[in-house]
């Protein structure tokens, strides 16, 4: 579940506990930008824009979503709603993304969301003890972003 993550999950309850107090105090900085995904009223993932450089107008965006979630448009969605977010509200220019050729759901979503495949960085992820090419993505900055509204109304 977490093959393409630069991260692993939490071997605690409490340690998810801290991240997530840790998320809500950053809710304070104006720069920071992290939302739970929620469906339901279960938390299903979380999604995040980081590396924020004021001066290129650069961001870059990633997610997770639990594996019983994988294939439902949860992916899609959030992207595109930060996506909509950072570019209307916060006139974030540039945003950028990446992810290993064979994590097929996260190039999708970000394919769907309106990103578009920039480059590829050979043997540019490196997780525990495996090597992957790095797929580099952005969102160009003349596209217009979808909207909330894009995705009202669909079923899951």
């Amino acid at each position: 579940m977490f093959e393409y993550s630069g991260w692993n999950p939490y071997a605690t309850e409490e340690m998810a506990a801290e991240t997530v107090k840790s998320f809500c105090k950053g809710y304070e900085d104006p720069s920071f930008y992290g939302w739970a995904i929620e469906h339901r009223g279960e938390l299903i993932g979380t999604v995040g824009a980081y590396d924020y450089s004021p001066e290129n107008q650069s961001i870059e965006i990633g997610l997770s979503i639990a594996q019983e979630n994988w294939g439902k448009g949860f992916a899609t969605e959030a992207l595109a709603c930060v996506l909509a977010f950072l570019r209307k509200e916060d006139g974030i220019a540039a945003v950028h993304a990446w992810c290993a050729p064979e994590n097929i759901g996260s190039k999708t979503a970000m394919l769907r969301a309106g990103m578009t495949q920039t480059g590829v960085e050979s043997g540019g992820l490196v997780i525990g003890d495996r090597t992957y090419n790095k797929l580099l993505f952005s969102y160009p900055a003349d596209r217009e972003p979808e909207t909330e509204e894009t995705f009202e109304g669909r079923e899951r």
